[in-house]
């Protein structure tokens, strides 16, 4: 017990650094997958592009959202 009053200064930073392994991952498979999808069926490639884009956007704005709240609830 006696370590965790030892801990002092903002905690956020670390919360943020683990919660962003979350949307790491999400986007190494979404892109993976994509890359894969677009090797065996190149004609398909636009809407497969088109479509991972979407996804990277909402999975960003989705880290973003986590950012901003560590930030609010201090």
């Amino acid at each position: 017990m006696e370590l965790l009053a030892q801990v002092e200064g903002n905690v956020n930073a670390i919360g943020y650094g683990l919660s962003a392994i979350g949307p790491g991952v999400g986007l190494g498979i979404m892109i993976g997958k994509a890359l894969e999808g677009m090797a065996r069926q190149p004609e398909a490639a636009g809407i497969l592009r088109i479509n991972m884009f979407i996804g990277v956007a909402l999975i960003e704005a989705l880290a973003l959202l986590g950012i901003v709240a560590g930030f609010l609830f201090t």
